[in-house]
């Protein structure tokens, strides 16, 4: 009886002991699946934030010179024929298009383009009598397109995981904005100084009374910049094929059905549509809860009139206008009397104000 109830007691301890490690176990694979939603979401648009930030480095080496911040954003805006596909094909042909292959191709060319800007990003073609920068700004539209077609094919790919790890994508995302300003930061614009320019005629008279700049190189060239862009791609291929494919993020997806047909069919019912799923509705109201509350206005009761839509959809517009082309496109204009480095300062900084304003909204939601 004494050796039955020793044998009892010893029994629990055990079976404590295997659902600790089984409980670490989880909470370092749920660790590993946020990690490589972080590095995934880094890559979403790390490449065209670290263009913007280098733009003072090598405005004064290309035929553009100031032009170049201009040209990238028409560019930029060019380039939202990625997005516009992809939505029509969800429109239009709902389940037919996979997000998992556009994923793996824009990303392979994000890392293709990249490298090669570290090589050809100074190389000039004579267009209609006139110098021009045709690989970079080729390669910046091929970024562009890469950076803007991510913001409709990562996100519905992280919406097979739980919902936690929908914050973590997010939060990369932030991070593809501040670690390349980071990186500028340390990288530096150089050191500009003055020195009396030599002009000489053919009387042999010399005149040293004209100034000229010279710019001193920065602590690394912008080729070693774009090669760090170029491996921040690779880690972001790297974080998605983990995502895709190792067992343990497996256990991590919502459903079992990610790779069968059940979810091709749900895709034509729902269109995979994301207004359903904005990232700032989760944390304000639970799926369960979504589909009962009609929508308030905040200006009085009842629904949202066509005004109130109206009106927010316009302010939308205006602050995007804002943001995303007319003060980008006439920065380096209103940075040019202050010099470079106050145009580096000011791109940088603006780089790193997105993710901190995001940061500090995670604390102080504003509804």
């Amino acid at each position: 009886m004494a050796v039955e109830d020793m044998c009892a007691c010893a029994v629990p301890p055990l079976a404590n002991s295997v659902g600790v490690h089984l409980l670490s176990s989880a909470r370092i694979m749920s660790l590993l699946t946020h990690v490589l939603a972080c590095l995934f979401g880094m890559g979403s648009w790390v490449a065209i934030n670290g263009m913007w930030v280098e733009l003072p480095l090598i405005v004064n080496d290309i035929p553009e010179h100031w032009l170049l911040p201009s040209y990238l954003t028409v560019l930029i805006q060019m380039a939202n024929i990625g997005p516009l596909f992809i939505t029509l094909m969800h429109r239009f042909r709902p389940g037919v298009l996979d997000e998992r292959p556009v994923i793996y191709g824009i990303v392979g060319l994000g890392i293709v383009a990249t490298f090669l800007l570290a090589f050809l990003w100074k190389h000039t073609v004579t267009v209609g009598g006139s110098l021009r920068s045709v690989p970079l700004l080729t390669l910046s539209f091929l970024l562009s397109v890469v950076d803007c077609t991510s913001s409709v094919t990562f996100l519905p790919f992280m919406m097979r995981l739980r919902p936690q790890y929908l914050t973590t994508y997010f939060a990369g995302e932030g991070l593809s904005g501040l670690v390349p300003a980071v990186v500028a930061l340390i990288q530096g614009v150089g050191v500009v100084h003055c020195e009396n320019a030599t002009l000489s005629n053919n009387s042999n008279i010399t005149d040293n009374g004209m100034l000229q700049a010279i710019y001193q190189p920065a602590k690394f060239s912008a080729q070693v910049f774009f090669i760090f862009l170029s491996v921040m791609m690779v880690v972001c291929l790297v974080a998605f094929l983990l995502l895709n494919h190792h067992p343990a993020v497996a256990r991590e997806r919502k459903s079992e059905r990610y790779f069968s047909g059940e979810l091709d069919r749900e895709k034509k019912e729902q269109g995979l549509s994301l207004n359903a799923q904005t990232p700032e509705q989760k944390p304000m109201i639970s799926p369960s809860e979504a589909g009962k509350r009609e929508l308030r206005s905040s200006f009085g009761r009842g629904t949202y009139s066509i005004f109130e839509v109206v009106f927010i959809f316009v302010v939308l517009a205006w602050v995007n206008a804002l943001t995303n082309a007319v003060l980008p496109s006439v920065q380096s204009y209103s940075c040019m009397p202050y010099g470079n480095k106050a145009y580096h300062l000011a791109a940088t900084m603006g780089a790193v104000a997105n993710p901190v304003a995001c940061f500090i909204a995670m604390f102080i939601p504003i509804r």
